[in-house]
């Protein structure tokens, strides 16, 4: 008999969402994320990317009527792409360079052809690929013992990364599947922010397997894998942090269109570009920080010329516009640590 993880969250209330077509509580929600552990056997032992793009096209779907997902099993990996899948834009470094293109869509198509619950597709690095990968973690291992928070300093260390090999995100699903209960999917591009979002409910990350383009190591305008390793997957590792992403997950699954908007920017400025309180000063839990040295430089010494603004997280208010087009972010939230997230989000969530 398969045994199932279910990861329990703790909350002194559960949040119950309902819509017609479904209803749960958190903690239904965590456990319908369980997966057989025979799908995953023990494991042995710029710009860091942005996930979101706001336009109409998230008006456009939001207009649809959006069916609550009773299981990752409902949600897509590839009907709602908005971007930087294999077409990319003309001001992208890849765009000129066909080799790459056509490299981008071979590994795209096998994330569109991946089912869940079975493992996620290999992909065979090249020496190239691998060299862009050894940069970015040489530049990064050098700023993060001063600007990445301990959570992370301590769950990086799980995963043993070295500069010739670049992981494989199914070896890294296993390692979060037993240490809190997550899965990583991977994703051909730019997933709407309501299929993102909703997958956090049941414990599922979308990754991308491409690398960005060579010609630009430090930066890319879209989540690559080298994103994706070094920015997310040593905090998911973590429990509590875990518990704190899923909860915006949740909150997703019962939102209106001006609510998902709202829930879009609350993981940009905690997920994407969080910071938190510690001992020694202001440090890094955002994957868009974690994962850019150019940004992480900014964060604490203003490199664009002029120092950031870091304000208190109120989940209740406004939040500023996201934005990635005008180089470093001038605004970071400051937590007092992962608690203080996550019973800001248990609160705001309990609104809805």
């Amino acid at each position: 008999m398969a045994l199932k993880f279910a990861v329990q969250f703790s909350l002194a209330e559960p949040i119950t969402c309902s819509s017609g077509t479904a209803a749960c509580t958190l903690r239904q929600a965590s456990r319908i994320s369980s997966v057989p552990n025979k799908f995953f056997p023990r494991a042995g032992a710029r710009h860091g990317g942005y996930r979101f793009i706001v336009t109409t096209q998230l008006a456009d779907f939001n207009k649809q009527v959006h069916k609550i997902p009773q299981s990752i099993h409902d949600i897509s990996n590839g009907d709602h792409i908005l971007g930087f899948g294999v077409e990319l834009a003309e001001h992208h470094p890849g765009f000129h360079d066909e080799e790459y293109k056509k490299r981008r869509s071979y590994i795209g198509n096998l994330a569109k052809l991946h089912k869940i619950g079975e493992p996620i597709p290999h992909v065979e690095y090249s020496d190239e690929e691998i060299k862009i990968w050894g940069e970015i973690l040489g530049k990064l291992t050098y700023l993060h013992p001063t600007h990445a928070c301990k959570r992370y300093l301590d769950t990086f260390q799980l995963f043993n990364f070295v500069p010739d090999r670049l992981p494989c995100l199914q070896e890294l699903s296993e390692v979060l599947m037993m240490r809190t209960g997550w899965q990583i999917r991977p994703v051909a591009g730019l997933l709407h922010p309501t299929d993102f979002l909703n997958a956090m409910a049941f414990r599922t990350f979308h990754c991308t397997q491409y690398v960005r383009h060579g010609s630009q190591p430090m930066y890319t305008p879209e989540p690559d894998i080298c994103h994706e390793i070094l920015g997310h997957i040593p905090l998911l590792a973590d429990p509590e942090f875990a518990n704190l992403v899923q909860l915006i997950g949740l909150a997703s699954l019962r939102a209106s269109k001006q609510e998902m908007l709202h829930l879009t920017k609350l993981y940009w400025y905690t997920v994407e570009f969080g910071t938190v309180k510690e001992r020694d000063g202001v440090k890094a839990f955002g994957a868009g920080l974690l994962s850019s040295f150019g940004e992480l430089q900014h964060m604490l010494s203003g490199e664009d010329g002029s120092m950031p603004i870091f304000e208190d997280l109120d989940p209740f208010k406004k939040l500023p516009k996201m934005d990635h087009k005008c180089g470093f972010q001038k605004r970071y939230f400051l937590c007092e640590n992962f608690s203080d997230v996550a019973s800001k989000l248990t609160a705001y969530a309990k609104s809805l």
